[in-house]
C-alpha cells in the first residue's frame, strides 16, 4: 500500500511539476503569458495596469468593460486585436471563486462629462 501511494504523489507531483505557470512582469505585475507585452501596450496607454491584474471577469465582462472604455473613456477600436486582448484576459484574468466583487451595472458606471 506504502508504494501505491508513494506512486500516486510522484505522478501528482510531476502533474504539477509540469503545469508551468507564468512569471509575472515586475514592473506592470501583468502575468507574462502569450501576448503580454501586447496588452501591456494596449491598456497601460491608458491606465495602470492594476486595473487589469486586479480585476477577474468573465470574456462577455472584459468585452463589456472594452465597450464602456470605448463609448465613456476615448478608447480606440480595435479591430482584430480585440480577440488578442480578450483571448489574454480570459484566460489569465478570468472570474475566481476568491475574486473582487461583481462589476458595477452599467446604470452605475461613470459616465464621460
Amino acid at each position: 500500500m506504502k508504494k501505491f501511494t508513494f506512486l500516486i504523489l510522484l505522478l501528482l507531483s510531476s502533474l504539477q511539476a509540469t503545469e508551468k505557470i507564468p512569471e509575472k512582469d515586475k514592473k506592470t505585475g501583468l502575468i507574462m503569458g502569450q501576448n503580454w507585452q501586447f496588452i501591456q501596450a494596449h491598456c497601460t496607454a491608458c491606465h495602470s495596469a492594476a486595473i487589469v491584474t486586479q480585476n477577474r471577469m468573465s470574456r462577455e465582462s472584459w468585452q463589456a468593460s472594452l465597450r464602456w472604455m470605448q463609448k465613456e473613456q476615448g478608447l480606440w477600436p480595435l479591430g482584430q486585436n480585440e480577440k488578442i486582448i480578450l483571448d489574454y484576459l480570459a484566460k489569465y484574468y478570468g472570474p475566481q471563486p476568491s475574486g473582487r466583487r461583481r462589476n458595477l451595472p452599467p446604470h452605475l458606471m461613470p459616465t464621460k462629462k
